[in-house]
């Protein structure tokens, strides 16, 4: 695996490996951040999928950030990370301008898009990976047919996107023995989220309650199965480990290591599950944004 970077950020360094592993070194008791490792960014509101679960509650004419004029970015460190969503992200019309002012600052860029978009758009998607203007490529999943499986497993840091209560047994029967890697998000009970939570509220509680007890049926079906915060939570994921596991593998709760922005209406938070009134005016300085989120979270 090539080394993409390595920095020292507080008390420890950070290694960050092609392949998206992440290593923390520290000769302390614990890591004591100076800035985010890494930051959860929305860069619009923009979507055509009217997804019933959509917790940014995207529509077809939503509108996009100012991504290229926003002084934080020129504040970001190298080899820090960006998780870049939206909405459709496909549709921004400065995101390529905007991935390669990141690359010129060594910043790693993530992305997330939907399946369908996925597989509508993959000259873009070819473009973005061959020039080194992302390195994660996240898809949301919408339907495991035959030919996005194979199209997917042509991107080697691809992972596909999965939320619990919405998963089905099907799907994993579907992906499953594929040298697939799978991220397991949490349902995001926000916005879209909330009504089709009401909606659908028996079938979604069934198969949550189906992932939790048939969790460890799926780890070898998959070349990796990683959770967000949500999903640990919502898994209780925590019961599979010993005290020494959970300190090596557990990457932090939300606000320690990383924070959301919303680029769309100018707003940073914990989290992107932050209540309304726990989301703040964006500021120029990453850094300092992030010590108003550390403050927070004590």
């Amino acid at each position: 695996m090539e080394l993409l970077g390595a920095y020292k950020n507080g008390n420890y360094r950070t290694l960050i490996l092609s392949d998206g592993t992440k290593i923390r070194k520290t000769n302390d008791d614990e890591f004591i951040p100076d800035f985010a490792e890494n930051m959860d960014i929305k860069i619009t509101n923009c979507c055509d999928r009217n997804c019933l679960m959509c917790h940014e509650d995207s529509i077809p004419d939503g509108k996009h950030g100012d991504i290229m004029n926003e002084k934080f970015i020129d504040t970001l460190h190298p080899y820090q990370e960006v998780a870049i969503g939206g909405g459709d992200i496909t549709t921004h019309p400065d995101l390529i301008p905007f991935l390669q002012k990141l690359k010129e600052r060594k910043v790693i860029a993530n992305i997330t898009v939907n399946q369908i978009h996925f597989e509508q758009k993959q000259d873009l998607i070819k473009r973005l990976v061959n020039e080194k203007l992302i390195y994660g490529l996240g898809v949301s999943l919408v339907n495991p047919t035959e030919k996005f499986i194979s199209l997917i497993k042509q991107y080697p840091n691809a992972v596909i996107h999965v939320i619990n209560g919405i998963l089905k047994p099907s799907d994993i029967e579907a992906l499953g023995n594929n040298n697939l890697k799978m991220l397991i998000l949490g349902y995001k009970q926000l916005r879209r989220g909330t009504d089709w939570y009401t909606e659908d509220h028996e079938n979604i509680v069934v198969r949550q309650m189906w992932l939790k007890e048939n969790i460890c049926n799926i780890y070898d079906k998959f070349k990796v199965v990683s959770f967000d915060n949500l999903a640990i939570e919502q898994l209780n994921m925590r019961r599979f480990f010993t005290d020494k596991e959970w300190e090596e593998f557990y990457m932090g709760d939300d606000g320690k290591f990383t924070y959301y922005i919303d680029m769309v209406e100018r707003k940073f938070a914990k989290s992107s599950t932050a209540p309304m009134d726990k989301r703040y005016d964006l500021i120029d300085s990453t850094d300092e944004t992030f010590r108003r989120i550390v403050t927070e979270n004590k």
